[in-house]
């Protein structure tokens, strides 16, 4: 979820760099700089995403008894 919400902030900040800043500072380029920011947030927003769709599995509990089955599906609460 880290990944995600850092994906977010680097995007947010990316684009305040290229679109609402303009500062001077000898060899950085203010949009170039917003413009890394924007790709790079973007990039670890969708690992996140990523990341966060492939670690969830299902749980299969499955019972027996004389004369019956019985199955229960359900997914693991999500970690913190």
């Amino acid at each position: 979820m880290g990944a995600i919400v850092g994906g977010i902030i680097l995007f947010v900040l990316g684009a305040i760099a290229r679109f609402a800043l303009e500062f001077d500072l000898p060899g950085v380029d203010s949009a170039m700089l917003g413009t890394i920011l924007m790709v790079a947030g973007a990039v670890l927003f969708l690992v996140g995403l990523l990341l966060t769709l492939r670690s969830r599995k299902t749980v299969v509990n499955t019972q027996n008894a004389p004369g019956h089955s019985v199955s229960e599906r359900r997914d693991p609460p999500p970690t913190v």
